[in-house]
C-alpha cells in the first residue's frame, strides 16, 4: 500500500470479497520535501495516507523500514547508471529488488496465500503456469516494468486492476467503499528526487557526472559544450546550445560517451541500430530459441516494434534508436515472454 488510489483500491476489493487483507506499506525515502510533497510515494503523508486506508477497511497495516536496502539496490544503481553512460530505470529494479523479492518473501513468512498490487498488468492462468499480459487500459499499461518478475513471483502475485476498464472506474470504485484517497492526484516523476531533478540526485553521487565537456557530431566536429553528462539522455534534443542545429538539421542525443565527457548528436530521423545486445535477461517462458519472431519495447512509453530473437538480443526489422540502460520487453501479443537491458555498444 503506497498510499496512493490503486492500491488502496486494490485492499478495499479484496477486503469485500471476504480475503483476510494485511496491508503494508515500504518507507523507501525520507529526505524532506519529497516525503512532504504530494504526489510522491512510500513516505511521509503518504505512509500515513495508507495507514487511514487500512483503519477505513479495518485492516492491520504494517510500515517497513526499507530505506537503506532501496538506497543500496535503486538509488545508488541508478547514480552508477548515469555515471556509465546508460539511462536506468529505477522502477523496475525497485519491482525486481524491493517489492517482489524482500516484500514478496515477507509476505511468504507471515503465511500469506498471496501478495497483491495496484499495478496496472494483467496475470492469466495458462496451461503452463501464469502468464503476465497488458492490462485492459492500454494508457494505464505497467508491464514493460514488470518483465524482470520472475515465474516464481508470478505464481504469487495477483494484479487485480489489470481487468479494469479505466482510471475512471478504480476512482469509482474507491468513492464506493469510501477511501479517504478517492481524489487523491496520481504519484508523478521519480518517488525519490526531492524537486523533479533527478540530475542533482545523480551528480551528489557520482561528482563525475556534473564535470563539462564537449558536444560533437558523429564525425567528431566539436558543436558545443556541455555540463555534465547526469543531464542528457540518448534521444533528447533540449540543453544543446547551439549543437541543436546544424546544417538546417535538429540534432539529437545519439550516444553518450563517460570516458570522453563527449556528448554525441546526429541529426533527428536517422535511426541506425537494428541490432541490440541485452544483459540481466529474464524470461517468463522456457528460454525462446534465436529465431523466434516477436514484438520488443524499448522504451515506456513507445510503441512495440517487429523484431527476432537472437543469441544474446534481438535484430530489429526497422533501425531505431535504443538507450543503453533502458529495458528491451519482448511480447508475443499481449503477453510478456522476457526481456532484458540494453547495452552499451562496445
Amino acid at each position: 500500500m503506497s498510499g496512493g488510489v490503486d492500491s488502496s483500491v486494490v485492499a478495499g476489493m479484496l477486503a469485500a470479497d471476504g480475503h483476510d487483507v494485511v496491508g503494508a506499506t515500504l518507507q523507501l525515502y525520507d529526505h524532506g520535501a519529497a516525503a512532504k510533497r504530494r504526489g510522491a510515494c512510500c513516505a511521509g503523508d503518504d505512509i500515513h495516507d495508507a495507514r487511514r486506508v487500512a483503519d477505513r477497511l479495518g485492516i492491520p497495516h504494517y510500515v517497513i523500514d526499507a530505506e537503506q536496502r532501496f538506497r543500496d539496490s535503486v538509488i545508488v544503481p541508478f547514480a552508477a547508471s548515469y555515471a556509465a553512460g546508460e539511462t536506468p530505470v529505477p522502477c523496475i529494479s525497485c519491482n525486481q529488488g524491493v517489492k517482489f523479492t524482500d516484500l514478496l518473501g515477507l509476505a511468504r513468512e507471515l503465511g500469506c496465500e498471496a501478495m497483491a498490487t495496484g499495478h496496472y498488468v494483467r496475470r492469466v492462468a495458462g496451461p503452463g503456469g501464469a502468464e503476465l499480459h497488458r492490462p485492459v487500459d492500454a494508457g494505464r499499461d505497467q508491464s514493460w516494468f514488470l518483465f524482470g518478475t520472475t515465474r516464481d513471483q508470478l505464481e504469487f502475485l495477483r494484479f487485480p486492476l489489470g481487468d479494469m476498464p479505466d482510471k475512471a472506474a478504480v476512482r469509482q470504485q474507491a468513492e464506493r467503499l469510501g477511501l479517504p484517497v478517492a481524489a487523491k492526484p496520481d504519484s508523478q516523476d521519480l518517488c525519490f528526487v526531492p524537486d523533479g531533478s533527478y540530475a542533482e540526485l545523480v551528480t551528489r553521487l557520482r561528482p563525475e557526472t556534473a564535470e563539462p565537456g564537449e558536444i560533437v557530431g558523429e564525425d567528431g566536429a566539436v558543436l558545443g559544450r556541455h555540463d555534465g553528462l547526469a543531464g542528457y539522455t540518448v534521444g533528447q534534443g533540449r540543453r544543446l546550445g547551439p549543437a541543436a542545429m546544424r546544417g538546417g538539421e535538429r540534432q539529437r542525443v545519439v550516444s553518450l560517451d563517460p570516458r570522453t565527457r563527449r556528448v554525441v548528436v546526429a541529426p533527428r530521423g536517422r535511426d541506425t541500430v537494428r541490432s541490440l545486445a541485452l544483459r540481466d535477461a529474464n524470461w517468463l517462458v522456457d528460454r525462446p530459441d534465436a529465431g523466434l519472431r516477436c514484438q520488443v519495447q524499448l522504451r515506456a512509453r513507445e510503441p512495440v516494434r517487429a523484431a527476432v530473437l537472437t543469441g544474446d538480443g534481438v535484430m530489429l526489422d526497422e533501425p531505431a534508436l535504443p538507450a543503453p540502460g533502458q529495458a528491451c520487453v519482448v511480447y508475443h501479443g499481449s503477453r510478456i515472454l522476457g526481456g532484458g537491458f540494453i547495452r552499451r555498444a562496445a
